[in-house]
């Protein structure tokens, strides 16, 4: 950055430096008022991509608006630099109260975990992964109140990359797969571990062992209180979908642990120990330090200077995280910078020319959020080998469709039921291996394909194929229909005005006339024709076993079902057709059908 230095302040002490720039404590020159002003490094300052990227971490903080987080007052950029300026608050990173005190009592443990993880879930709820949660970048108060800070490799859901910190990396960031809210509870979990045991869950001499260590390595529990080893499994959990899938989650499954274990109380005894714990670091706090006086309960929210010289450090990432969310906390930037002119308000946020030609952008009060269009996307499918015992193993790897956008929760909800009929069909491929007299290593291969998209519905048919040594009727194609309003899973009988056996009872023909040879389970062997499958040659029945896929798609309705259910698994296989809208009209419901691009009369 060279020597320029935001107007306005004063910079009283560097807290922390890193490859991205520098973390410095400053006072207001017009209140007195300490602030923790992140700088973009100097070398930075001319390169377009790290700009964008600094503008994107002021965003988020700006967008951030929870007592757990700490405020954002300002972003100011200038042809000289950039710097991000936010609100000051007394403290110690965690890192260094275990550093002093060692292992935590499972309490306090408890009690910082929630702290921090309810600032993870203010980001969740934007739809945003911070990526590196550790003990460096979770902020103890003197009041024993925990915070989290650092939102610099902070990105949307479902975007890839191997950005983080190696010893807290869920096994997605280590293959380089979309992050998730699941990823933070992962980190989270790895942190607690260290918390509870004064050590990291998985330790190795070098980065490659590291991450063998995370992708394989069972989940050590033996040293954890045995009340807290629920949440260690569920957090450590080597499959995104097997942990809670968001730090909400993961706080209500604490909560109930910790009242369940150390009675209702637990979480002030909590906070106290940490107070105790953090007492020890108090003449460290920076604010203290410089007779600003104390960063207790009263400073507001957490993040800024004590955080920041640990943040700085250890990657230059930020020193808090957050927003104004307040016209008074922007008018801390605007006054220091004697801005002139009226404020020009464009996307919600204030744009105020400054003196120095400085240009500074402060969170509008009135400001919320619009949700982002929900985008779907394949993602990468790598799920760890399982031991189903006898010899037998099963592993699925592949693509499943994943969507980002819109709220987090509703995301999220609609991630569980694109991911349903592939659960349904493993835990059935599971049981049948399992039961099974052979011996062998199976893996699930999965393909998707999505067959219809617009804003109401997303349609989803996935080829699955179990390859290994075994027989015929193990493959088919799960399928399932999403309503993105409210994340249902739409299956066969949803579809239907009347679904019942009978209301469904007429697709039988209509199914069969778009079968290559225009009936069920057709064999070519030996001239055999056509089996007649134990007495019915009824679809509903198939609907009501479970043992089909139906799925909306630009053309008709997409029907598959498996010789399994006609009894002649090993001639029939499975079998598929579409059929067209205006032949199921009629039997479609009607709200479904005016969501599909079915050509309907001009006066309708």
């Amino acid at each position: 950055m060279g020597d320029w230095r935001v107007p306005g302040y004063s910079e009283l002490r560097v807290l922390g430096e890193g490859a991205q720039g520098r973390v410095v404590l400053a006072r207001h020159d017009g209140t007195g008022r300490p602030a923790a002003i992140k700088y973009l490094a100097g070398r930075f300052a001319d390169d377009a991509e790290f700009r964008e990227r600094f503008r994107g971490e002021a965003d988020l903080l700006r967008r951030l608006h929870h007592p757990f987080v700490a405020r954002m007052y300002g972003l100011v950029e200038t042809p000289a630099g950039a710097a991000i300026v936010m609100e000051a608050v007394d403290g110690a990173s965690l890192k260094a109260v275990l550093a002093e005190s060692g292992p935590l009592a499972p309490e306090a443990a408890l009690a910082v975990l929630k702290g921090s993880l309810l600032g993870l879930a203010a980001a969740h709820d934007l739809g945003i992964v911070h990526r590196d949660y550790k003990p460096a970048n979770v902020i103890v108060r003197g009041d024993g109140c925990s915070k989290l800070i650092d939102f610099g490799v902070a990105v949307e859901a479902g975007e890839a990359g191997r950005s983080g910190t190696p010893v807290y990396m869920a096994p997605e960031q280590w293959r380089g797969e979309p992050a998730s809210p699941a990823t933070d509870v992962y980190a989270a979990a790895c942190v607690f571990f260290e918390c509870v045991t004064g050590r990291r869950p998985y330790t190795a001499e070098d980065q490659a062992g590291l991450m063998g260590r995370h992708l394989t390595a069972p989940i050590p529990v033996a040293d954890v209180p045995e009340p807290l080893r629920p949440l260690i499994r569920r957090g450590l959990a080597k499959s995104a979908w097997d942990r809670p899938l968001g730090a909400a989650a993961f706080v209500t499954e604490l909560e109930s642990a910790a009242a369940g274990a150390y009675g209702p109380d637990w979480e002030s005894r909590g906070v106290r120990a940490l107070a105790g714990a953090t007492a020890a670091l108090s003449l460290l706090f920076p604010l203290s330090a410089l007779g600003f006086g104390s960063g207790g309960a009263g400073a507001g929210a957490a993040g800024g200077a004590g955080a920041a010289g640990t943040a700085g450090a250890a990657g230059g990432s930020g020193a808090g995280a957050g927003t104004a969310g307040t016209a008074t906390a922007g008018k801390g930037v605007l006054g220091a910078l004697g801005a002139k002119g009226a404020a020009a308000v464009a996307g919600g946020v204030a744009v105020v020319a400054a003196a120095g030609g400085a240009a500074v952008y402060v969170a509008d009060a009135k400001e919320k959020p619009k949700p982002k269009p929900i985008v779907a996307a394949l993602s990468a499918l790598n799920e760890p080998r399982k031991d189903l015992g006898g010899g037998v193993t099963l592993q699925a790897r592949g693509q499943v469709v994943t969507v980002t956008g819109g709220r987090p929760a509703l995301v999220r909800k609609i991630d569980q039921a694109l991911r349903s009929p592939l659960e349904e069909r493993w835990a059935t491929t599971t049981k049948g291996l399992a039961g099974g007299s052979g011996r062998g290593a199976y893996t699930d291969v999965v393909k998707p394909a999505i067959l219809l998209r617009n804003d109401r519905l997303l349609s989803v048919w996935y080829t699955v194929s179990l390859q290994g040594e075994r027989g015929t009727g193990w493959d088919h194609s799960p399928a399932v229909t999403v309503d993105l309003r409210t994340g249902a899973a739409l299956r066969p009988f949803d579809l239907f005005r009347v679904p019942t056996e009978q209301g469904i009872a007429p697709l039988d023909r209509k199914i069969k006339a778009h079968l290559p040879h225009g009936t069920y389970c057709w064999s070519d062997v030996g001239g055999a024709g056509p089996f007649q499958p134990h007495g019915t040659d009824n679809p509903s029945a198939f609907v009501k076993s479970g043992d089909v896929s139906m799925a909306l798609t630009p053309a008709g309705l997409r029907v598959a079902f498996y010789g399994a259910v006609l009894g002649y698994a090993s001639a029939c296989g499975e079998e598929d057709a579409t059929v067209p809208y205006a032949e199921v009209k009629d039997m479609i419901k009607p709200d479904l059908l005016a969501a599909v691009p079915y050509p309907r009369p001009a006066h309708s």
